[in-house]
């Protein structure tokens, strides 16, 4: 069995970090919106309205954010983003009318996003090409873990639902943050890609939005993120809905879904070496994908011991193919992005996540409630179709980044 943390230096300082912030997302996604309806008294929809439009900001901003990681250092950016996301969540103690939620909301959403593209960015200056995936791996084994954890300390105010049952669970959320900026920076400082970058581009603003083939992998990534939104909204509707299987089910796929990603993350990444493997194994992912769609639409109409049956099978395909294109996408990630714009890049990637949460809920409701097993089918070939076509924009990326590389970069790198 892997072990869940790295190696003793900055990759286990790193996923510590990781371990503590995402302990406050877990309690985050299990009480908030019980905390917003239940506590602060907002109606359903204004709370969605809210969200959609932090999340807005947070996909818009994340570019800049990334890209102040990389001329000011990613340290000392994500200790700063760290932190204003644990006064952000503290904000939402004293939250008691929409206009004040939405500000708070957006601040939120802000400084997680460029949280994370920032610890991308020092994550790159900390560790070396050979060795990113496979830290990306822990680290998405601790996340897991730290959501567990995390959720199990929400539930424990659900169960109690009352206002300082919540407010006490919060204030857990916003030291968490803390203790993860205080862990940032403990880590060695990184310095800053401006210090160090040649060639004309460096005066180029957000050189990633021209970059055509990198925006590419983007958007294609981000709809084989669809799959985020389908284990925690599209497979629950599909469960309580379609079949005659158990409620609890639900529950029970999650904790399937988290137990596996710990276990055997690691071990899936390490077939993934560099931007062909990385393409190799979305492409399986793809095929994996569609092959758990076509299991899942046979859920239906069946006795509820089949239903839970062909359930638990698609839910095993599910985190095959979640694993495999994680792998592949981190890979893709880092490898397609310039040096010495790491963190402005990995901001506009991360906004993949961003768009398969804010449109995922639409695209699957309308797939799997309103067509049914059909829906599943067009679901699987989507998934399919986007797999394969990263593979000819990962060749034509890669191709790029040759062929446009700066005549000084170039002359700095050895021979072979």
């Amino acid at each position: 069995m892997p072990r869940l943390l790295p190696p003793a230096g900055p990759q286990r300082t790193l996923a510590l970090a990781q371990l503590s912030n995402s302990v406050g997302d877990g309690v985050y996604y299990v009480t908030s919106v019980l905390y917003f309806t239940h506590v602060v008294g907002l109606a359903p929809a204004r709370i969605g309205l809210g969200l959609t439009v932090a999340w807005a900001v947070g996909s818009v901003v994340g570019v800049p954010l990334g890209r102040m990681a990389d001329r000011r250092g990613p340290r000392g950016t994500a200790v700063l983003l760290a932190l204003a996301t644990g006064s952000a969540v503290a904000s939402f103690l004293i939250v008691r009318d929409f206009l004040p939620f939405v500000v708070a909301a957006c601040l939120y959403a802000t400084a997680q996003s460029g949280l994370a593209a920032a610890r991308q960015a020092l994550l790159a200056g900390l560790v070396s090409e050979q060795e990113r995936t496979g830290v990306l791996a822990h680290l998405q084994s601790t996340l897991n873990a730290g959501l567990a954890v995390g959720a199990a300390i929400g539930g424990l105010a659900v169960s109690y639902g009352t206002a300082p049952a919540y407010r006490m669970v919060f204030a857990v959320d916003a030291v968490s943050f803390l203790l993860c900026a205080l862990l940032l920076s403990r880590l060695p400082a990184v310095a800053p890609a401006a210090a160090t970058a040649v060639g004309a581009a460096q005066g180029v603003r957000f050189q990633v939005l021209r970059d055509r083939p990198y925006v590419v992998v983007t958007l294609l990534n981000a709809v084989l993120l669809l799959r985020m939104p389908l284990l925690s909204l599209g497979l629950p509707l599909w469960i309580t809905e379609r079949t005659s299987a158990p409620e609890w089910l639900v529950s029970a796929l999650f904790v399937l879904n988290t137990g596996a990603v710990m276990l055997f993350q690691v071990r899936t990444a390490r077939s993934v070496r560099g931007p062909a493997t990385a393409a190799r194994a979305i492409r399986r992912s793809g095929v994996l994908a569609l092959a758990t769609c076509v299991v899942f639409a046979f859920s239906a109409r069946q006795s509820s011991a089949v239903a839970v049956a062909v359930l638990l099978a698609g839910s095993v395909l599910l985190v095959a193919a979640e694993m495999l294109q994680s792998a592949g996408s981190w890979q893709l990630g880092f490898d397609l992005a310039p040096p010495e714009r790491i963190g402005e890049y990995q901001g506009f990637f991360g906004t993949g996540t961003t768009i398969a949460r804010t449109l995922g809920p639409l695209v699957l409701t309308g797939l799997l409630t309103g067509l049914g097993a059909l829906g599943w089918v067009l679901l699987g070939g989507l998934f399919l179709a986007a797999s394969s076509a990263l593979s000819p924009v990962t060749r034509w990326a890669a191709g790029t980044r040759r062929c446009d590389a700066p005549a000084s970069v170039a002359a700095a790198r050895p021979a072979v």
